[in-house]
């Protein structure tokens, strides 16, 4: 049998993965010094809850997952006589895939017939997720793991993110976002825009005065980038600004048609830690990121 994993950091919802067959691996933050699992800690994420913590001062930090914690989510699994597909976020933002595939290494020599597939999304919040919910469809429509495989190598650089924080000091502080000192001046309002590229990093490449302007900017990366999108999912990141990010699912329609499937996801509270409150961001099928 085949297993579906995930992780948290994709913003799946044990809802979700329930929904898709994914098991989740819970991505950490810390606040205080205490470590938090989401959903082994607390079964809803309370979004406004984790943001107005943000908004008081609070900054959390973020850490990698070890050896030790991979083995224990895949080997009763490799025990049980099952295979294993986990489709995550990017490789090339957290030293947690060396400790993976470490452990995955060490787990397969103990059990070699079994079989470890991995697509890497090669983002992280809604463009991870978008990747995540197209590879369940094909794998409730009974695709084979060969066929998801083979999609996921043609495909998965045609998912495209652009976003914008309205507080950059999360941004800062990760120091997961390249090239954004330059923007990181005094100015009030300025807001870097940001997308994934195609190796999997966050980089910064403009930016605008106002909220507004900013959202006008990255609708039309969509208008630019956009490929078939009518056929995908468009998914709207919101870090607690439900308001805005209703408008700007009302803007994707207006500006390119009432009958998209335009959903929004709350942005989960590990890469919420990156990015502070009032972040948000759009999630589309592109000719190119």
């Amino acid at each position: 049998m085949l297993i579906l994993f995930t992780d948290t950091d994709t913003d799946m919802t044990p809802k979700m993965a329930e929904e898709y067959g994914y098991k989740l691996i819970s991505m950490p933050y810390s606040v205080d010094g205490k470590e938090i699992k989401p959903y082994v800690d607390f079964d809803e994420f309370d979004s406004h809850a984790f943001y107005d913590m943000l908004r008081s001062g609070k900054i959390p930090n973020t850490s990698a997952l070890n050896a030790d914690a991979y083995v224990g989510y895949f080997e009763p699994y490799f025990i049980n006589g099952d295979d294993i597909l986990y489709v995550h976020f990017s490789s090339a933002m957290s030293a947690s895939f060396d400790a993976m595939h470490s452990a995955v290494d060490e787990l397969l020599k103990k059990y070699p017939e079994r079989k470890f597939y991995e697509i890497d999304t090669k983002g992280i919040s809604i463009l991870a997720l978008n990747i995540v919910l197209e590879v369940g469809d094909m794998i409730k429509a009974g695709k084979s793991v060969d066929e998801v495989m083979k999609w996921a190598e043609e495909e998965v650089d045609h998912f495209a993110v652009y976003f914008f924080a309205d507080d950059l000091k999360f941004f800062k502080h990760s120091g997961r976002v390249s090239g954004l000192a330059g923007t990181m001046g005094t100015l009030l309002g300025i807001r870097p825009i940001i997308h994934v590229n195609a190796e999997g990093k966050m980089v910064n490449i403009g930016k605008e005065k106002g909220r507004s302007k900013a959202i006008e900017k990255i609708l039309d990366y969509v208008e630019q980038l956009g490929d078939d999108i009518g056929s995908h999912r468009i998914l709207v990141a919101d870090a607690d600004m439900p308001d805005v990010s209703n408008m700007i699912i009302a803007r994707i329609k207006e500006r390119f048609g009432e009958n998209l499937d335009v959903q929004m996801v709350e942005v989960n509270p590990t890469i919420g830690s990156h990015c502070g409150p009032n972040a948000t961001g759009i999630s589309f099928h592109s000719i190119h990121r």
